[in-house]
């Protein structure tokens, strides 16, 4: 599927004032970047604008501080540190960069927090105009916040002069397009999480898009105690029970919904706990689910390895946990060895893929979380609507 927007590769950039929203709210210790994730996925988007002779001015948001305030903590200066030992040039960190003239051609400069400035989350016209003034050309590159309607997401676009998508805006597109409108079958979802009911959305909405649903986490132990199997102490909501049962009388979708027929326990998450197998039913009154069993696991493996396309959202056990980490490792080694079409998206998801050692064998990774999955679910992202409003 072709998108109707226009495209940063596609615009003769030279001398022209370019402003590039990207998502660069990557974790930060002790006034340093611990992961670069964001910051390398961007890397080409910038450098293309700058190899072209642009005036490149970089905006993005980090954390969630208080409007209005400056918050030393939320600063973007270890980002534009990093982006200076990525980029091997100065990126220098401009605070007052309303009010900043460009920069030099060829050049990049890093904006402080968006989110400083009063108005960004709610839009503001005045902001968005303001922001709009400073650029000739727009680019749309953070996918990542590409669900929220701000106003550096969504208000810039509306009035800068030229409004376009980058190019990993455009990667991650592509790739979900690819996964979800004309996919090569089966289609395999694995959704794990704690909560049902922070997914049930995305779980009703795969239902009647996939073949193979396979939930994970708290998620699966709802969907266990909706079938009458005792879950002892584990995570799982009461409430949910009657989505589970309707998830998995087919109310939604006829997706297969497998579940755990083994299971991994523990009493508690405590450092030095040891996990037990339990086979399903087996499970006692002050038993903790914490992970899938390696049957359960064996059988997951199979189903991704004859896939022909994956999409995978969430983490099947507490995998930070050594005792607990085997079912989301199996999940990881057999997703990354599927000779079919693999998506990835999510914090935790993408933080397995790594510790897993699999994140270059996953056919695409995404950067978005919220918006990775809003995208699923089948919704509008407005800061793409906007693009293909102005295209």
């Amino acid at each position: 599927m072709t998108l109707a927007v226009k495209r940063m590769a596609d615009l003769d950039l030279a001398d022209l004032r370019v402003l590039i929203r990207e998502d660069l709210n990557a974790p930060i210790k002790d006034g340093r970047v611990v992961s670069d994730k964001r910051l390398r996925a961007a890397l080409p988007t910038i450098a293309r604008a700058a190899a072209a002779g642009a005036r490149v001015m970089v905006l993005s948001h980090l954390g969630r501080p208080r409007e209005g305030v400056f918050d030393a903590a939320n600063s973007l200066a270890p980002i534009a540190a990093a982006l200076t030992e990525l980029l091997g040039r100065p990126v220098p960190l401009v605070k007052d960069w309303l009010h900043a003239g460009p920069p030099a051609p060829g050049e990049v400069v890093l904006c402080e927090n968006v989110r400083f400035e009063v108005g960004e989350k709610a839009n503001d016209e005045e902001l968005a105009r303001r922001i709009a003034a400073l650029c000739d050309v727009f680019v749309m590159d953070a996918f990542g916040t590409a669900h929220r309607a701000q106003a550096s997401t969504y208000g810039v676009a509306q009035f800068a002069p030229v409004a376009c998508a980058g190019p990993l805006l455009i990667g991650e597109l592509e790739a979900l397009d690819r996964a979800l409108k004309n996919p090569a079958r089966p289609v395999v979802a694995i959704v794990g999480g704690s909560k049902v009911s922070t997914k049930l959305e995305i779980l009703s909405a795969l239902a009647s898009k996939v073949d193979i649903l396979i939930p994970g986490g708290g998620i699966a132990n709802t969907l266990l105690a909706a079938r009458g199997t005792n879950v002892g102490n584990s995570l799982y909501e009461a409430d949910m029970l009657a989505f589970a049962s309707q998830l998995l009388d087919g109310e939604f979708g006829d997706a297969q919904v497998p579940l755990p027929t083994d299971l991994v326990v523990g009493p508690s998450l405590d450092e030095q706990v040891k996990g037990a197998i339990r086979a399903l039913g087996e499970v006692r009154d002050r038993d903790m689910i914490l992970d899938i069993g390696p049957t359960t696991a064996a059988s997951y493996a199979d189903l991704l390895g004859s896939a022909g396309t994956i999409l995978w959202n969430g983490p099947v056990g507490v995998f930070e946990h050594p005792e607990f980490a085997a079912g989301t490792q199996r999940i990881a080694e057999a997703v990354a060895a599927s000779p079919g079409f693999s998506i990835a998206g999510g914090g935790d998801t993408l933080a397995a893929i790594e510790q897993f050692g699999v994140t270059d064998r996953i056919s695409y990774v995404s950067t978005g979380g919220g918006a990775f999955l809003e995208y699923l679910q089948g919704k509008k992202l407005p800061a793409v609507e906007i693009l293909e409003a102005r295209a």
